[in-house]
């Protein structure tokens, strides 16, 4: 089984890029905080999300908001520069989820979360109108 969750803070903008074949890849860094006080560790964790949910995340984060994505660790090959062969680790964005205060210019934070996108022609609702 390969389940990676993730919480922490974008390091950067997530930068969107198109495919020759016209689908969106959102590529991101997440810093995630592990152990405390003295021991406290920072990791520094590259994602990938593809399609709608890179889109999601590069329309609704920015540097420094707080994420949670779930997904799966993957792993490349590659020859780098000098010809040397190397292999990078990355977590696979299947969803990406809201963890801090409410996102700028978004009116249905939780919908927008739920559904891994938001619909800006969306009804806006009203809280006042919730019978809780």
């Amino acid at each position: 089984m390969n389940n990676l969750t993730l919480m922490g803070r974008l390091t950067a903008d997530p930068e969107l890029r198109t495919t020759t074949n016209g689908n969106s890849v959102a590529t991101f860094t997440v810093a995630v905080d592990r152990g405390y006080g003295d021991k406290k560790e920072t990791d520094f964790v590259p994602c990938v999300a593809w399609r709608k949910t890179g889109e999601f995340v590069h329309n609704y984060f920015v540097k420094g908001d707080t994420i949670a994505v779930v997904g799966s660790l993957t792993s490349r090959r590659y020859e780098d520069k000098t010809g040397a062969k190397r292999t990078a680790w990355e977590c696979l964005v299947e969803k990406a989820y809201f963890c801090g205060a409410k996102a700028r210019g978004t009116t249905d934070i939780a919908a927008a979360a739920t559904a891994g996108e938001y619909n800006k022609d969306a009804p806006e609702i009203d809280d006042d109108d919730l019978p809780f």
